[in-house]
């Protein structure tokens, strides 16, 4: 990979080549392929920078330099220069209003390089990525919402190399911090309705109500308790794209499978904001796991408890079960040999009281898989739960038994039963702890509550364990933690729009099986922008 000229490359300029070589970025002709987009003159960004950038443009006017401003997607939104001769060479390089420069585009700049790393950056000269801006000193600077935080914007300042100030970063600074004051004055009559309208419908405190505007997501204790950041992150899905009425109807699942129904109500004084309905449904009751009785004339189809490994399948299959109760484990067949399983089914098929448990269908072969299915085909027999790996990933003869299963318990990942988290953290600590005042201090529980636990609660037992034997008695704190797990603890808590985005990302990984390129396709966003989500929002396992 070809290397800054300069002899001793900045940290940040060094990271930003790497970024772009790996995204296939080439020195020369990246700029000539850029094809401009379309551009809203009467965005909230261009009408309360316009101002501003005004009295700017106007102090700098005779100096060489140039603004460029793009939005929040990268792409130029204005460009200003006074002279004829930077108007040629802006155009000669295909700068125009429209074009996207982000990082994984043209490499190493003014206004992608800030995005990707969410900060100012100076990028002078030779340390641009593509050659043909190297002539150029930029300064980006990003424009934040104040209320949010997003970035909005970037303001980007360059002139020619041999014109670059060292006041230009303060003045800068002080341009972008007007800007903001001013999107913060032009956002507050919309959040300020949204805000009404929210605190109008949560008069009621046992009804569940959420505001989802353009920035900004509102819930109350209800909707809190109710709803897992998935269901909101779907919820918000559902705030994009609203029925047409003023209000719509809408049924949904949620994550821990309660059906609701989801009221949608449009904020008139608010852009693209409404409010959300939520009501559970009493959906019909699902057959319990019981007794054969001795007068049925045919047993109940089996039930299904599924989900990734560590969730607690075979526990939950457990409590499910009614005694007597047999457990047939795949991985006894798998290690001791079919045979011998075969004829522990046969025996264990031939009672007729209590439950089978059929622990790990996904793992059988398919010759003990077609005795299962006989078995449930058997008139008479015991109650029979089967457990396997998630539904969706069952192939062949394991998902034609669990179709069979009318009855379907799916548990979810630990990541996203974030609210269980410090229950089930203390009933495993008590489980190992040799005594009963071993605690959790608060600072152990919001670090584990930063952690993705891509082993679920097996890994949380393991953690718990190790805290118990280093701590036997007293408050645990987050120096007993493994290393691994003291690392994680956030600087701040994320709010309930970042942990649904959070989720959403760490979900796309998993499915495309860490591939961050196919994640980025998923998610429909750019792999600069998926990289920078995934530093901020500190996902590290998946």
């Amino acid at each position: 990979m070809r290397r800054p000229t300069v002899e001793d490359p900045r940290p940040d300029i060094a990271a930003s080549w790497r970024r772009a070589s790996m995204a296939g970025v080439r020195h020369v002709g990246v700029l000539e392929r850029l094809v401009p987009g379309d551009v809203d003159p009467r965005s909230s960004l261009l009408i309360g920078a316009g101002p501003v950038l005004d009295e700017l443009e106007h102090s700098l006017a005779g100096t060489g330099y140039l603004t460029i401003v793009a939005d929040r997607e990268c792409r130029v939104v204005r460009r200003w220069f006074d002279d004829a001769a930077t108007r040629a060479s802006l155009d000669a390089l295909n700068i125009r209003e429209g074009v996207s420069l982000l990082e994984d585009v043209v490499g190493t700049n003014g206004l992608g390089t800030v995005f990707e790393t969410r900060d100012p950056v100076v990028v002078r000269g030779d340390e641009h990525f593509a050659e043909s801006l190297r002539r150029f000193s930029c300064y980006g600077h990003p424009i934040r919402h104040p209320l949010t935080r997003r970035i909005e914007g970037v303001l980007n300042v360059a002139s020619r190399t041999d014109t670059e100030s060292n006041l230009l970063p303060p003045m800068i600074a002080r341009a972008v911090h007007d800007i903001e004051q001013r999107l913060l004055g032009g956002s507050r009559v919309s959040e300020k309705s949204l805000l009404a309208a929210f605190q109008a419908a949560s008069g009621h405190r046992r009804r569940a109500v959420l505001a989802i505007g353009e920035d900004i997501v509102m819930c109350n204790r209800a909707a809190s308790s109710l709803l897992s950041p998935a269901d909101i992150a779907l919820l918000r899905v559902l705030a994009e794209d609203p029925p047409s009425a003023d209000h719509g109807v809408v049924r949904v699942t949620l994550e821990s499978g309660r059906a609701a129904e989801v009221t949608v109500e449009r904020v008139p004084a608010a852009r693209r904001a409404v409010l959300l309905h939520v009501e559970e449904r009493q959906a019909a009751p699902h057959p319990a796991p019981s007794v054969l009785s001795p007068t049925s004339s045919r047993a109940e189809p089996p039930v299904l408890v599924s989900g990734p490994a560590g969730t607690g399948r075979s526990t939950r299959a457990r409590e499910l079960s009614a005694l007597p109760t047999n457990v047939l484990r795949a991985a006894t067949a798998l290690l001791e040999g079919g045979s011998a399983w075969a004829q522990d089914l046969s025996t264990a098929l031939e009672r007729t009281e209590g439950s089978l448990v059929v622990d790990g269908i996904d793992l059988l072969p398919d010759d003990l898989l077609d005795l299962v299915i006989e078995g449930c085909d058997q008139r008479r027999r015991p109650q029979i739960i089967l457990t396997s790996g998630p539904v969706s990933t069952l192939t062949g003869r394991a998902a034609t038994l669990a179709a069979m299963a009318m009855v379907q318990v799916e548990l979810t990942p630990l990541a996203s039963r974030r609210a269980e988290l410090p229950d089930l953290a203390v009933s495993m600590l008590r489980s190992v702890a040799a005594s009963d005042s071993v605690h959790l201090t608060p600072g152990v529980v919001q670090a584990l509550a930063a952690h993705d636990w891509p082993g679920n609660l097996r890994e949380l037992k393991a953690v718990m364990s190790h805290v118990a034997a280093r701590r036997p008695t007293g408050g645990i704190v987050v120096d007993d933690l493994p290393e691994q797990y003291r690392a994680l603890t956030p600087l701040r808590p994320l709010s309930p729009l970042e942990q649904a985005e959070r989720d959403a990302i760490v979900v796309a990984l998993r499915a495309a099986g860490g591939n961050k390129v196919q994640a980025a396709r998923t998610l429909e966003v750019s792999r600069t922008t998926l990289y920078s989500r995934i530093r901020q929002l500190r996902i590290t396992t998946y």
